[in-house]
Order: structure tokens, then C-alpha cells, then sequence
């Protein structure tokens, strides 16, 4: 029972109490012989009291079993998952033990200034600093940390190959912050001035702010744009990454395409996650080509549905997606299964060691878990990029089958949040039983102590090469 309500139960009783001793103080007197003539005696006024409490208390204990819940976030698939297990709306400002909000809200919530104590019958759907995974640049930044780390340590993961490249490790493209590595970036790039590099704003999404460039005067024109008159000062500009751009992706139909893949983090420290078997991969609605003319044309080049709808050849009947099951049936139909499965294994390795990057700097509050949207592009030769991962991923449903599958994904991801739909208690181990995992699969779960208990994901020499 919710803190506040047990302190209500207790006055309550308390006041039965008082008004025990106040009768017995009254036996005898002429007050208590006027009022037993006219009613049933003081032991049936108790009596009466007593009844009122108990249908109170199990009023009480009725609301007590229903999640109280709040979102900022009025999505139909979100209210109506809420709605469907009996569960309250109630108010920001009232008791709530579940609060779906935006990243703009978490800020708020776990800020120093403005923030406030959890009580352990309330959970809420972010990481305090999700930003470090879900931040290009720090994503970036605290992958290139663990390499290193495990570099250190001699690990076999930070193997590299006669090149200097990691075998294990290299699944992020080369990427620069700007304007912070400008002279690291023009290094680079004059070593292959031939290359096409993609430059993305650090804090936004849906395809805003993004650009394509393949020579170092777009660069200077950029910084020019951008009212800044120095690479070295940063104050008034916004932070970029600029990563190298992947030319050579698989194409199906002539165009590109990414997937979007659903990854549950309940908590970090041990690691435990779950990949949602229902991804979708989203097709750009123009045939894709390296030409340069083509390098400002989105819809050659960015697969973000806010930016496709608008392209005179998008369908709106499905959405210029396909799932991920249809792309693995494509994939075992020309490359083979041994090659597929290899493929997936890989993207499997990918979400979880880029989780175990960030592992250490993220704040593990217990009151938290987070779905994230991971953004995989595969190159012609089938090797897995991790490209972003998204802290809110869109809710909303360009297409029928969309909203179902996102309806699922809610709804998979709150039986594993909130078991059995119960107020819930954040001092839980977070090791859901198997059978509630819905279209969630186990990539890793670990114990306290770093002991892992099961995972789906084994390391890449352990693999048998197809």
C-alpha cells in the first residue's frame, strides 16, 4: 500500500480509538444513559464506526491495486494500452506510480534545481542521462571510451587487424565532433578526398538539420552559415558530428533502406536488455546513387519517415516499410541462412556492446527503464552499422500495420516494466519470468557481480563462420 494511503488508514483508526476512550469515559454518566436510551448503546456506535472503516480501507485497497498513471505524451497507442489494464489517469500534480513523459520532462524530474524524490511505487520511462547513449556525439564519445578501455585490459573484444582496424569493436562509421575535431576531420578527410561525409546536428531528430558533403569549402560554408568566425570557439553554435558517410549500402529495389529496432533496457548495473523481434526496416522513396548531383537530395539519402512522406513516390498504404521478418526471408532467399543468421548475430553484438559502453556512466536509478529505437544500416558487403539510437522513437502510426505493431511494442514493454500490471515496487530484481516476454527476446541478463545468467548474444570468434 502507497505511503500516503497507509497514513490514512492509520488516522482513521486512530479516531475509532478516541472514540472508544470517550465512551468509556462518558459510562455511566447521564450523557451515556440518554444516549443508550435513544440508540443501541455505545458498543453498537463503535460497532458502526468500525464497519464505515472497513468499506473505507477496502475502497482504499481497490485504488491501492490500480497504477495510477501519467504521460505528456497523448498517443492512442500509449492511453489506450493504460486504459485496457484498468489502470487511473490522474493528474501530475497527485500521486501517479507511472509516468510515460518526454526526454524535455525527465529533465525536470531528476533536475537539482527543479526535481524531486521518487518513492519506490514510482517508475517513469527514461534514464536520468539516457543522453549518453542517446546523444550522437556522446554515443560516439563513450564507445571510443570502451575500446580503449578494453584495449587496456588486453581484452580479445579490442583485437585489431594489420590495418589497425578492430575486428570486434568496428561498427560505428569514423566520426568527428565539430567544430571540436575540425583539424582531426581535415586530416582525414585529405587522406580520401573522395569520400562523401554526412554531418547530423547532436541533439536533434527526424532528419533535421542533416547534410551531405564531399568537399572541405561545404565545411567552411557551413561554419560561415552558422555565424561563427572560429572552429575554436563553440559558445553560440550548435554541436555537429560528421560521420563518414556509408556509399555502399544495401540496396533492395535499387534503394536504400535502414532498420529500426526496438531495444527494453530495465536496468544497466547489471546489464539487462530485450530486443523486440517486430522491427521494421524504412525505405528512402528514390533509387539511390553515389552520383554528387544527387548529394542534396534527401530522398536519395535519408530513410527518416518525417522526411520521405513528403516525396511525390511515397505510399502511404505501407508506409515505405517492411518488417524485419519479410527483410530476413529476402536475405536467406539471395544470400543464403548461414549469412543471414551471421548478419543478425552481428546486430545483436552491436546493440549490446554499445550498451555496455555507456554502462558505467549511466545512472542507474531504479525508479527507470527506457526503450530505445536503434537505427542499423547494412552495407553491400551485409556488415552491420550502428548509425543512432533514439531515446523517445515515434509512436505515432503512418500505417494500419504500424499501429499495431507499436501497440504491441507498449504493451510488451509495460508487462515487462510493471509485472502482472501491479503498483508497482521499484526495489524488484527486474527479472521478468519468460513467459510475459511477449515478442521481447533476452539478448543479455546479468547478475549482480557481473555473472550473466543468460545471454543470446555470444562473442564473434566463438561463432562458427558460414
Amino acid at each position: 500500500m502507497p505511503q500516503s494511503l497507509w497514513e490514512e488508514v492509520t488516522r482513521k483508526r486512530s479516531d475509532i480509538r478516541n472514540i472508544h476512550k470517550e465512551l468509556d469515559r462518558k459510562v455511566g454518566s447521564s450523557e451515556c444513559q440518554q444516549s443508550c436510551q435513544e440508540g443501541e448503546g455505545h458498543e453498537a456506535r463503535v460497532s458502526e464506526t468500525e464497519e464505515k472503516l472497513d468499506v473505507t480501507v477496502g475502497s482504499m485497497w481497490i485504488m491501492a491495486g490500480k497504477v495510477k498513471w501519467v504521460t505528456d505524451i497523448e498517443k492512442s497507442v500509449l492511453i489506450n494500452n493504460f486504459e485496457k489494464r484498468g489502470w487511473v489517469q490522474v493528474a501530475e500534480n497527485e500521486d501517479w506510480n507511472f509516468y510515460w513523459m518526454s526526454v524535455q520532462t525527465i529533465r525536470n524530474v531528476f533536475s537539482v534545481e527543479t526535481g524531486y524524490r521518487l518513492s519506490d511505487d514510482q517508475i517513469v520511462n527514461h534514464f536520468p542521462n539516457h543522453y549518453e547513449l542517446t546523444r550522437k556525439d556522446l554515443m560516439v564519445k563513450n564507445i571510443k571510451r570502451y575500446r580503449k578501455e578494453l584495449e587496456k585490459e588486453g581484452s580479445p573484444l579490442a583485437e585489431k587487424d594489420e590495418n589497425g582496424k578492430y575486428l570486434y569493436l568496428d561498427f560505428v562509421p569514423v566520426t568527428y565532433m565539430l567544430p571540436a575535431d575540425y583539424n582531426l576531420f581535415v586530416e582525414e578527410f585529405r587522406k580520401n578526398p573522395s569520400s562523401t561525409w554526412i554531418m547530423k546536428p547532436c541533439g536533434k531528430a527526424q532528419g533535421k538539420g542533416i547534410f551531405l558533403i564531399n568537399k572541405l569549402s561545404q565545411i567552411k560554408k557551413w561554419s560561415r552559415d552558422s555565424k561563427t568566425s572560429s572552429f575554436v570557439s563553440q559558445s553560440t553554435k550548435e554541436a555537429y558530428v560528421i560521420s563518414l558517410y556509408i556509399n555502399n549500402p544495401l540496396l533492395i529495389g535499387g534503394k536504400k533502406f535502414d532498420l529500426r529496432l526496438y531495444v527494453l533496457v530495465s536496468t544497466y548495473r547489471p546489464l539487462r536488455c530485450y530486443m523486440y523481434k517486430l522491427g521494421f526496416c524504412r525505405f528512402c522513396t528514390v533509387k539511390y546513387t553515389r552520383s554528387t548531383s544527387e548529394l542534396d537530395n534527401m530522398f536519395v539519402h535519408l530513410t527518416n519517415v518525417a522526411i520521405q512522406k513528403h516525396g511525390e513516390d511515397y505510399n502511404h498504404i505501407h508506409g515505405g516499410k517492411w518488417t524485419v521478418s519479410n527483410l530476413r526471408l529476402y536475405l536467406e532467399s539471395t544470400r543464403g541462412k548461414e549469412v543471414t543468421n551471421k548478419l543478425f548475430d552481428e546486430i545483436h553484438w552491436i546493440i549490446v556492446q554499445s550498451l555496455k559502453a555507456v554502462a558505467p556512466v549511466m545512472n542507474n536509478d531504479k525508479h527507470c527503464f527506457e526503450c530505445y529505437g536503434y537505427d542499423i544500416i547494412i552495407d553491400d558487403k551485409l556488415k552491420p552499422w550502428l548509425i543512432e539510437v533514439n531515446a523517445s522513437p515515434s509512436l505515432s502510426s503512418s500505417t494500419a500495420s504500424d499501429r499495431v505493431l507499436k501497440y504491441g511494442l507498449v504493451s510488451d514493454t509495460l508487462n515487462i516494466a510493471v509485472p502482472g500490471g501491479m503498483v508497482p515496487d521499484c526495489r524488484w530484481n527486474k527479472s521478468p519470468p519468460k513467459e510475459v516476454l511477449g515478442n521481447y527476446e533476452i539478448l543479455e541478463t546479468g547478475r549482480k557481480g557481473g555473472t550473466r545468467a543468460v545471454a543470446l548474444v555470444s562473442p564473434p570468434w566463438q561463432r562458427e563462420a558460414p
